[in-house]
C-alpha cells in the first residue's frame, strides 16, 4: 500500500507566518504526526506540499518523498500533483498534514474493510453534534451512499445531515487514475475537490469511525488548542493507569512522548515535554518544567527547570535550580536553591546547595560547593574548563578563573579568587589581607 498525505494548504485562519502543518501538537509538528502514523503501515509514503513548501520540508524525516503543489486548487489538483507516486496495481491511502491523531488501528479497518469488499474507494466517516464546515455524507433511503457534499455547496435540505466526510480514503489505484481527469472545478470554490471522483466510481464503501476526535483538522489556533487539551487529558489518564499519582490534573501538562515510571509523583503547575524520562519513586514539581531530559529512580525535582540534563537516582534538585544542556548529575547529588549547571558533571554525593553557578566543569564525588561559587568559565572569547577533584571542600563566596584544576581533598577559603591549580590536600587562599582603621568612621563623621 502507498500513503499520499496532502499538506499543501494555505491555513490562512492560523494567521501565521509559517506553513499550517508545521505547527506543534503535544512538542510535534502536525505533519510529522501523520508521518509517523503512515510509517507504520507502509514503507511507501509521501506528502503534497506547497504553501511554504522549504520550511515544511526541514521539518520531514528523509525518507518521506515529496511533490509540490504549484498552485493551491483543491484537494484532487494535490492528488494530480503526485501522480507518478500512485501505482495501478496497488491501494493508496490518502491523509492531510493538518489531521494528527487518526490511529493506526482506525487505518487498519479501513484497509480491510477496503479489501474484503473489493472497493473502488473506501471512505472514512463520523457523526458529529455540529458538522458545520464538513463535507456531508448523502445516502439514499436505504442508507446506500450517494456522494458526498462539500459545505459551501450545501442547500437546506441537507443542512442537517450529522455524518460528515473527514476527508481520508482508501483508493485503487487504478480506479483513482482513471477518474481523476474527469473532476471539473464546477462549485462554489472553483476548485478541484477528490470527492468528485467518488461519483465516477461503481463501488463506494465507508467505515464509521467511534472516536471523531480522531478525524479532527487543524484550521485554527483555536481546533489547535482543543486538541492539545484533548491529548493532554489523555496522555495524563494514561500514566494513572500505569501507576503514577498525578495531583491535580488541570494544572499539569505532559507531552505524549513523555514516559514516567510508577509510583511517581507529579505536583502541581508541572510541565514535562519533549523526549523526557522519569523513573520510579520520584517526586516532580511543583512549579517545576522538564525537557528532553532524563530522571532516574527516587529523585526529587522541585520548583527548578532541566533542559537536557542526566539526573541519576537519588538526586535533589531545587527549588529554584537550573540545569541546561550538558548536565549530568550522579547518584546522590544535592542541588539546592538558585544554582544553575550548564555542561557539567557532578559527580557522586556532590552538594552545591546555595547561589552557584558551575559552567563547563566537572566536580569531583563527595565535593562541597559552599554558598557563592561561580566557575568563571568565558574569557571574552571561548569557554574554559574547571577540574575540581574528589572531596574537596570549597568555602562560601569562590570565583575559579578557568582553565584551572583543583585536586582532591583541598580546601579553597571563602571569598577567594582561584586563579592557579590547586595541589592534592593543600589549602588555596585568594583574597587580600584584611585592613582595619580604629575609629576612621567616627572621624569621617566629625569632618562632615
Amino acid at each position: 500500500m502507498k500513503i499520499l498525505i496532502l499538506a499543501a494548504g494555505l491555513g490562512k485562519r492560523m494567521n501565521s507566518k509559517y506553513p499550517k502543518v508545521v505547527h506543534k501538537l503535544s512538542g510535534r509538528e502536525l505533519i510529522n504526526w501523520v508521518v509517523e502514523t503512515a510509517g507504520k503501515l507502509s514503507n511507501d509514503v509521501a506528502v503534497v506540499l506547497g504553501h511554504k513548501a522549504d520550511i515544511a520540508k526541514e521539518v520531514l524525516p528523509e525518507w518521506v518523498e515529496i511533490f509540490i503543489q504549484k498552485e493551491q486548487l483543491g484537494t484532487a489538483h494535490a492528488v494530480m500533483s503526485a501522480l507518478d507516486f500512485i501505482d495501478p496495481d496497488d491501494d493508496v491511502l490518502i491523509l492531510y498534514g493538518d489531521v494528527p491523531l487518526i490511529s493506526v488501528g482506525t487505518l487498519e479497518k479501513m484497509m480491510d474493510v477496503h479489501r474484503k469488499r473489493g472497493a473502488d474507494v473506501t471512505v472514512l466517516t463520523a457523526i458529529i453534534d455540529d458538522p458545520t464546515g464538513y463535507g456531508r455524507v448523502i445516502r439514499d433511503e436505504e442508507g446506500k451512499f450517494l456522494r458526498i457534499i462539500e459545505d459551501k455547496d450545501l442547500d437546506e435540505s441537507h443542512r442537517n445531515v450529522r455524518e460528515i466526510n473527514s476527508g481520508i480514503y482508501v483508493f485503487k489505484g487504478i480506479s483513482l487514475l482513471e477518474a481523476l481527469p474527469k473532476v471539473n472545478n464546477d462549485n462554489a470554490q472553483g476548485e478541484y475537490y477528490l470527492t468528485d471522483v467518488l461519483p465516477l466510481l461503481e463501488n463506494v464503501e465507508t467505515l464509521l469511525t467511534d472516536d471523531p476526535v480522531e478525524i479532527m483538522g487543524v484550521n485554527t489556533r483555536k481546533q489547535l488548542a482543543f486538541l492539545e487539551k484533548i491529548l493532554k487529558e489523555r496522555v495524563i489518564e494514561r500514566l494513572l493507569e500505569n501507576g503514577v499519582t498525578v495531583i491535580d490534573p488541570e494544572t499539569t501538562y505532559i507531552q505524549s512522548t513523555v514516559k514516567v515510571g510508577k509510583d511517581t509523583v507529579i505536583y502541581p503547575m508541572t510541565f514535562i515535554e519533549g523526549h523526557t524520562i522519569i523513573g520510579e519513586d520520584c517526586e516532580i514539581g511543583p512549579m517545576t518544567r522538564i525537557v528532553d531530559s532524563e530522571i532516574g529512580d527516587g529523585s526529587k525535582i522541585v520548583r527548578s527547570e532541566l533542559y537536557m540534563a542526566f539526573v541519576e537516582g537519588g538526586v535533589s534538585v531545587g527549588p529554584y535550580s537550573r540545569l541546561r544542556e550538558g548536565s549530568v548529575l550522579r547518584k546522590g547529588v544535592r542541588v539546592g536553591n538558585f544554582v544553575e549547571v550548564k555542561k557539567a558533571t557532578l559527580e557522586e554525593k556532590v552538594a552545591a546547595q546555595h547561589l552557584t553557578y558551575i559552567g563547563d566543569a566537572h566536580i569531583g564525588k563527595g565535593t562541597n560547593v559552599g554558598a557563592g561559587t561561580i566557575t568563571c568559565n568565558y574569557d571574552g572569547f571561548k569557554k574554559n574548563p574547571t577540574f575540581i577533584g574528589e572531596n574537596v571542600f570549597i568555602g562560601s563566596d569562590t570565583e575559579f578563573v578557568a582553565p584551572v584544576r583543583v585536586e582532591d581533598d583541598a580546601l579553597v577559603g571563602a571569598g577567594s579568587i582561584i586563579t592557579g591549580d590547586v595541589p592534592k590536600g593543600s589549602l588555596a587562599l585568594g583574597r587580600a589581607r584584611q585592613v582595619v582603621k580604629e575609629g576612621w568612621v567616627y572621624r569621617k563623621r566629625g569632618k562632615r
